[in-house]
C-alpha cells in the first residue's frame, strides 16, 4: 500500500502524514506542486526524527505519477459522493489519493481513480450557511483513519 497527496499545502499535515506512513511502513507519494518547499522546518519538525523511516516520492504532475502506476489501484478520497470507508474493501498494493486541504480533489483527478471513499463523520454541516456541523476532517486526521482502516482489512482479515 502507498499513500499519495495530491499538490498538498500545509507542511504539518504533509510532515504527520509522513509520520503515519512511517509507522506503517508504507510510501509517501507527493504530487507537485507543493504549497511549501521540502526543506520547510514546519515539515520537518511535524515528521520528527521519522523522516529517515519513510520513502518519500516527489511528481512533477499527476499524469506521471500515474504513468508510474500503472498496475495499482488509485483509491481518492473526498468528503462528497464517495462509497463510505467501511465498506470498501482494501486490497494490498491500494495507493490510497488525498487532495489539497483547501480544494480537496478535483473532478479530472477523481474521474482517473479507480475508486472514491467517503469517511462518514456523523456532524457533517449539511447547509451552505449552516455554520452548526463540521465541513470536513483534517487531512492529516482522515489519512490517519484510511490507513489505520485499510492496514486492519488486509492484515487482520483473517483473525476473525
Amino acid at each position: 500500500m502507498e499513500v499519495a497527496l495530491f499538490e498538498p499545502r500545509i507542511p504539518q499535515n504533509t510532515g504527520n502524514i509522513a509520520r503515519s506512513c512511517a509507522a506503517f511502513n508504507l510510501p509517501l507519494n507527493l504530487i507537485e506542486p507543493l504549497g511549501f518547499k521540502i526543506e520547510d522546518k514546519y515539515l520537518k519538525r511535524a515528521g520528527l526524527d521519522y523522516w529517515p523511516l519513510v520513502t518519500v516520492n516527489q511528481y512533477s504532475n499527476f499524469e506521471i505519477f500515474l504513468e508510474s502506476k500503472p498496475t495499482k489501484r488509485i483509491i481518492s478520497f473526498s468528503k462528497k459522493n464517495g462509497m463510505y470507508l467501511k465498506d470498501f474493501k482494501f486490497k494490498e498494493d491500494d495507493i490510497l489519493l488525498f487532495g489539497r486541504e483547501d480544494s480537496g480533489l478535483p473532478e479530472r483527478i477523481i474521474d482517473k481513480s479507480d475508486f472514491l471513499i467517503s469517511i462518514f463523520m456523523p456532524n457533517l454541516q449539511t447547509g451552505s450557511n449552516d455554520h452548526k456541523g463540521v465541513r470536513s476532517l483534517n487531512l492529516s486526521v482522515a489519512c490517519g483513519i484510511a490507513i489505520y482502516e485499510a492496514h486492519k482489512q488486509i492484515n487482520f482479515q483473517n483473525c476473525n
